[in-house]
C-alpha cells in the first residue's frame, strides 16, 4: 500500500511538473503529495523533516544563484553577450555557433543551466532574427549545453549540488576533476550539432554594422568575486551559498540604488514555489526509496571499478532520467553509489546531466526551453519527435566521451 501511494505521488508530481496546466507552479501538486506520503505511512514526519533539512542548504544556494543570474541580466550582461555573438557572425554562421557555444557553456557553468535557458536563449533567438538566419542550430545549442555543459562546477546545476555533497570533494577539487569531462562534452556537442545543422549553417548571415558590446564591468567583477568566494567557502568548510548570497546582495544593492530592479522583482527571481517543489519532491522520492525502489535499484546499478563500470553507471542514470526526470534520478542513485567513493557519484552526474538531452522528459529545463523557443520556432522544429531525433544523434556519443574523460581525470587525481 505504501509503495503504491508513494509511486502514485511521484508520478503525479512529475506529470504535473512536465505539463504545468495553466502555468501553475509545480508546488501545487508537490506540497500535497509530500503530505500524502507521510499520512499514508510511506515515510514519517521525522524522516520528512530530515530530508528537508538536508536539502535546505542546496535549495538556499539555488535561490541565491537564480537571483544572481537575474540581476546580471538587469545589468546588461546577456545583452552584451548577444552583441558579441552578432559581431562574431561576420565570419559566417559556424563562427556564430562557436560563439553561442562558448557563451552558453560559460553561462551554464557559472550561473547555472536556468540562466542559459531563461536568459540566454531569448538573446540567441533575437540575434538569429537580427542576422536573418535559422535559429534552430543556435537554439538547440543552448538547449543541449544547458544540460551537458553543467558538468564543470558544483553550482552549475541542482543535480551537481546534490552530488557535490555526496562526492566528498572540495569545490576546487570537484572543478578540477570535472574539467576534462566538461570539455569533452562541449566539444562533442559542437562537432555533432555542426554536422546535423550543416545545411542551415551554410546560409550567410545578414551583414550589419554592429557596435562593440558594452560589458557591465561591475556585474562581471561581482561574478569573479563570487566564483572566488565559492572556492574560499568550500576550503573553509562553509556552504558556497554564502558566496552566492554575497554576490546577489552586492548586485541587488546596486540595482535598487539606481532603480534597475525592485524587491518584488528580486523575490520573483528567487522562484519560491519552485524551491518548495524541490523540497517536496525530495520527500516523495525518499518515500519511494524507503518502500522498495532502493533495493530494486541496487540490483541494477553496476558495481566495481574501471571504464565500463563507470559507463554502465552513467547509462543507468541517463535512462532513469528519461523515465522519471533527472532530479528524482539523482536523488534515487546517490545513496546507492555514494559509499563506493567519488568515481561512481561523478558518473551518475554525467548520466543525469547529459542523458536529459535524449527527451523532453529528461529535465524540467528542457520543457522550459521549449516554452521559450516556441515563440520563434514551430512545433515541427521543437516537437517531441524532433527534439529526441537530435538528442539520439548526440547524447550517446557525448555520454561516452564524458565518461572516458572522467576515467582519465580520476587517474590523474588518484581517485
Amino acid at each position: 500500500m505504501e509503495l503504491t501511494v508513494s509511486v502514485a505521488a511521484l508520478v503525479a508530481v512529475l506529470g504535473f511538473a512536465l505539463v504545468r496546466p495553466h502555468r501553475w507552479p509545480e508546488a501545487v501538486v508537490a506540497v500535497p503529495a509530500a503530505a500524502l506520503v507521510v499520512v499514508a505511512g510511506a515515510t514519517t514526519w521525522q524522516d520528512a523533516v530530515t530530508v528537508v533539512g538536508q536539502m535546505a542548504p542546496v535549495v538556499g544556494f539555488l535561490a541565491a544563484v537564480l537571483v544572481l543570474a537575474r540581476l546580471c541580466d538587469d545589468e546588461g550582461l546577456f545583452h552584451a553577450a548577444g552583441v558579441a555573438m552578432a559581431r562574431a557572425s561576420a565570419g559566417g554562421q559556424n563562427r556564430l555557433l562557436a560563439s553561442v557555444f562558448a557563451i552558453a557553456a560559460a553561462v551554464t557553468a557559472i550561473l547555472s543551466l536556468d540562466a542559459t535557458v531563461v536568459l540566454l536563449t531569448p538573446v540567441v533567438l533575437a540575434t538569429a532574427r537580427t542576422l536573418a538566419v535559422s535559429a534552430r542550430p543556435h537554439a538547440y545549442a543552448t538547449a543541449h549545453l544547458a544540460n551537458s555543459a553543467s558538468l564543470l562546477l558544483p553550482v552549475s546545476n541542482l543535480t551537481n549540488l546534490l552530488a557535490f555533497s555526496a562526492a566528498g570533494l572540495t569545490f576546487l577539487h570537484f572543478a578540477a576533476v570535472m574539467t576534462l569531462p566538461w570539455l569533452a562534452a562541449v566539444a562533442v556537442e559542437f562537432v555533432l550539432l555542426r554536422w546535423l545543422f550543416a545545411r542551415e549553417l551554410a546560409a550567410a548571415p545578414r551583414r550589419a554594422a554592429i557596435a562593440p558590446p558594452e560589458w557591465p564591468v561591475f556585474a562581471m567583477a561581482v561574478l569573479g568575486l563570487t566564483l572566488a568566494g565559492f572556492a574560499l567557502t568550500s576550503l573553509s568548510g562553509l556552504s558556497p551559498a554564502w558566496a552566492a548570497l554575497a554576490g546577489a546582495v552586492m548586485l541587488a544593492a546596486r540595482g535598487l540604488a539606481v532603480g534597475r530592479t525592485s524587491l518584488r522583482r528580486i523575490l520573483t527571481a528567487a522562484d519560491i514555489p519552485f524551491l518548495a517543489f524541490v523540497l517536496c519532491l525530495g520527500v516523495v522520492v525518499d518515500a519511494v526509496m524507503r518502500t522498495g525502489l532502493e533495493s530494486a535499484m541496487r540490483h541494477v546499478a553496476p558495481r566495481g571499478e574501471g571504464f565500463l563500470v563507470l559507463l554502465g553507471v552513467a547509462a543507468v542514470a541517463a535512462v532513469l532520467s528519461n523515465l522519471v526526470n533527472n532530479l528524482p534520478a539523482v536523488l534515487v542513485l546517490l545513496p546507492i553509489v555514494a559509499a563506493a567513493g567519488p568515481a561512481p557519484v561523478l558518473a551518475v552526474l554525467i548520466g543525469v546531466n547529459v542523458g536529459p538531452n535524449l527527451t523532453y522528459v529528461g529535465s524540467l529545463a528542457n520543457l522550459l526551453w521549449r516554452s521559450v523557443v516556441r515563440r520563434d520556432l514551430d512545433d515541427r522544429e521543437v516537437g517531441f519527435g524532433e527534439f529526441s531525433r537530435i538528442g539520439f544523434c548526440t547524447a550517446p556519443a557525448v555520454l561516452v566521451a564524458a565518461v572516458a574523460a572522467l576515467w582519465v581525470s580520476l587517474r590523474m587525481f588518484n581517485l
